[in-house]
């Protein structure tokens, strides 16, 4: 039986099974349950002067980063407008931008589910790691590729509700299990050889290259290769940061991923055995020379400082968002105009977002820092730009407007 066939095939047993227990002869009076909460929408139409500190800060930068992601959406109906009116605005006008973004588009308060508009703020960067791409005794922890036997199953086919989720192991004999978590890859009890793509000489630093998604290997000859997430082994991600704060080896005033770097490099077989706690492994991909920074999730490069990674099912990846935070270790405001177009496997919920700091060790030191709190407000085409209800997230949309002007919640 092919393997796809045959997780159909599981899943459907799976299912069927459900709900085959006999019920009991008496069955206890039903327990009145009390009345759910009304569910908050997520985005809510509020004017541009309820868009805190919106005056304070310049956007052509963030015109700049949003007109690569018109790249990818820019012949969406509901973007095609927007995106073709940002190519007359002269860079560098900050005047022009501002009156471009008040003009084309209209600004949401991003709102958790119990209406509060407060959400963790994190930062991430694009390390770069020596590296080659032959071992060698100075090179020998592997990057690997997408491995062949890494078997993804896409649940929708099935279970349309469940959509949002995918299914990856690997099948062994007639049977499909869960892949191999990072334990047994980094001790070699994998059958990967043949897969690897670069080699770098530092674990730690390969560690936080899978926690990032991309990055940038430094080759020998001085040649400079950028890799990108490819995939991952379906296990899911545990945070070493949160496994010490657990186990009181780091205060909450200790979290960095500098500090986290320095425990693992001063106890190494702790360090290891703390970094297998982690069972998520990434696999990557090479990129092409014209890729000077890492493609979000969007499929373009990614802009320092401008760039967002956010929950794509509550903000349009493409779609510009203006942030209130403050910088990392800091009570000074951060507002800005950033863009979404990236991703993240902790980036979930809807005020919730990770700010890209850019490439090298200078990115990584404030965005190992960064855990601030914030708010968001991301900012889409007029409805009278374009009629509603012409992609997915139009229809979201429109179930959550309300007249600009409304106090926020």
């Amino acid at each position: 039986m092919k393997p796809r066939l045959l997780v159909v095939f599981l899943l459907l047993v799976l299912a069927a099974c459900v709900g085959t227990t006999p019920p009991k002869e008496e069955q206890p009076p039903p327990i009145k349950e009390a009345p759910l909460a009304e569910k908050v929408e997520p985005l809510l139409a509020v004017s541009w002067s309820e868009v805190e500190g919106w005056t304070h800060q310049g956007p052509a930068a963030a015109l700049e980063a949003f007109r690569k992601s018109c790249r990818a959406i820019g012949k969406r109906e509901r973007w095609q407008q927007v995106c073709e009116a940002a190519t007359q605005v002269e860079p560098g006008d900050e005047q022009s931008a501002r009156q471009y973004f008040e003009h084309y588009f209209q600004p949401f308060q991003v709102r958790n589910e119990d209406g509060s508009v407060t959400g963790t703020i994190t930062g991430y960067y694009g390390p770069e790691l020596p590296g080659s791409r032959v071992p060698t005794e100075r090179f020998k922890y592997p990057i690997y590729g997408q491995p062949s036997d890494l078997l993804i199953v896409d649940l929708d086919e099935i279970y349309p509700e469940l959509s949002r989720y995918r299914l990856r192991g690997r099948v062994v004999g007639n049977r499909v299990v869960p892949y191999y978590e990072r334990g047994e890859i980094d001790n070699g009890n994998t059958p990967l050889a043949g897969d690897e793509i670069f080699w770098v000489d530092d674990p730690v630093e390969l560690f936080f290259l899978h926690i990032q998604g991309s990055g940038r290997i430094r080759l020998p000859d001085g040649e400079k290769v950028m890799v990108s997430y490819a995939n991952q082994n379906g296990r899911p991600y545990q945070s070493v940061g949160k496994l010490l704060l657990e186990r009181n080896i780091m205060t909450r005033d200790q979290m960095s991923m500098q500090n986290i770097r320095h425990w693992v490099e001063e106890n190494p077989e702790a360090g290891k055995q703390l970094l297998a706690e982690n069972p998520s492994y990434v696999f990557f991909r090479e990129l092409s020379a014209d890729f000077k920074s890492p493609p979000g999730a969007l499929g373009v490069a990614l802009t320092a400082e401008r760039s967002l990674a956010v929950d794509p099912h509550i903000i349009p990846l493409g779609a510009p968002v203006y942030l209130a935070t403050t910088w990392p270790g800091s009570d000074e405001p951060l507002d800005r105009l950033m863009v979404a177009q990236d991703t993240g496997g902790a980036i979930k919920g809807p005020v919730r977002a990770d700010f890209f700091w850019g490439m090298g060790d200078d990115a990584g030191k404030i965005a190992g820092r960064m855990r601030q709190n914030g708010r968001l407000w991301v900012l889409l085409p007029k409805e009278s730009a374009v009629p509603e209800g012409t992609d997915a997230d139009t229809e979201m949309i429109s179930r959550s407007v309300k007249p600009t002007g409304q106090k926020k919640n």
